[in-house]
């Protein structure tokens, strides 16, 4: 008779506990650091939930663009540095893919861990990819910012509704480090 050996796939993953950066007591003065991963649609996505906080009536004092390299790795360390320096906070798009959403929330991992609050947009398909990143890496509390899906395939004159899905969630969680409540 043949023997089997079964190997459970699920793992565990054990990571030090990582706090996330402290919030900033209110937007009115903050310096804006927007974080692009160049995926179809990401810049776009990015100006327009700008717009919409502006609506909102956020008073940044600059806001300040950035590029990285690829939407599937994680951004330079020099670039990181550089906008820590330049910022207060950070937001960062998009994640409506596997690889785009690990490297979306890593950038926000690292942008926290230089002090800086991020509010990481990602889609509704992978908001359980984004838990499993943060969570690789101890930072359970990093709260991303969940909008509809998708993004990068989206019809451009859609694009503002989702940013009107951002703008509320990214205020909030660079004030209280969470999304706000429904219907509150």
């Amino acid at each position: 008779m043949d023997s089997f050996i079964t190997f459970d796939p699920t793992g565990s993953v054990e990571a030090a506990a990582q706090e996330c950066a402290p919030r900033v007591p209110e937007i009115k003065g903050s310096r804006l650091a927007v974080l692009n991963n160049t995926k179809w649609n990401a810049s776009k996505l990015l100006r327009q939930s700008v717009a919409q906080m502006e609506e909102l009536g956020a008073k940044f004092d600059s806001v300040n663009f950035y590029d990285k390299h690829h939407f599937s790795s994680d951004a330079e360390p020099a670039l990181l540095d550089r906008i820590a320096a330049e910022n207060d906070i950070v937001l960062t798009a998009i994640g409506d893919c596997g690889s785009c959403t690990s490297s979306c929330v890593n950038d926000g991992i690292q942008m926290e861990l230089r002090g800086l609050p991020a509010a990481v947009i990602v889609t509704t398909e992978f908001e359980r990819e984004a838990t499993l990143q943060k969570r690789a890496h101890g930072m359970d509390d990093l709260e991303p910012v969940v909008i509809t899906h998708p993004i990068s395939s989206l019809a451009p004159d859609l694009l503002s509704g989702r940013a009107r899905e951002v703008a509320p969630q990214a205020l909030s969680i660079w004030v209280t480090g969470a999304r706000p409540v429904a219907g509150a």
